[in-house]
């Protein structure tokens, strides 16, 4: 067995893990604990990364609803609004109707006055042309002065009646 190369091989890494084995573990325990210290700060700085990250998507998500609020307020104005103006788009367009009416009643209540008119001074025109053309033709020229002196004496009493 003392010629045997593996037991010579145990023996060296015993005696070499013996005398250097303090401060290879020392080492690798520094190098581990190292490690795991920046682990630690690494694990600290996500955590508050993560907690103002949070912290940010609270905020967005508030502004986000406040936006919301804001605008189904705008919207819902709108609406009240444009249904304001129809509204006063349609009565005004009433009103507009309305006088447009009164304006063409009162032009054919014009014409018709007009007309009357017009068609009493025709028929005044014609019965005076027609009670001169009886006159001249069935009057005679005592009839004629009679008349006109009817006419005089009567003229007081009418002057009065007036």
């Amino acid at each position: 067995m003392l010629m045997n190369a593996e037991f010579w091989v145990l023996v060296a890494f015993l005696i070499f893990f013996g005398l250097f084995g303090r401060q290879i573990w020392g080492a690798l325990a520094g190098m581990l604990d190292s490690r795991a210290e920046s682990i630690r700060i690494e694990l600290a700085e996500a955590s508050s990364l993560r907690a103002e990250a949070e912290k940010m998507l609270r905020d967005a998500q508030a502004a986000r609803q406040a936006a919301l609020d804001e605008a189904r307020d705008i919207i819902s104005r709108g609406r009240a609004e444009a249904a304001r103006i129809a509204e006063a788009a349609h009565a005004e367009a009433e009103a507009s109707a309305a006088r447009r009416e009164r304006m063409a009643l009162d032009r054919i209540s014009a014409a018709e006055k007009a007309a009357v008119t017009e068609v009493r001074q025709t028929a005044a025109e014609i019965a005076a042309v027609a009670a001169r053309a009886v006159i001249s033709s069935t009057l005679t020229a005592q009839d004629d002065a009679a008349l006109v002196d009817h006419a005089i004496a009567g003229l007081p009493k009418a002057l009065r009646a007036a």
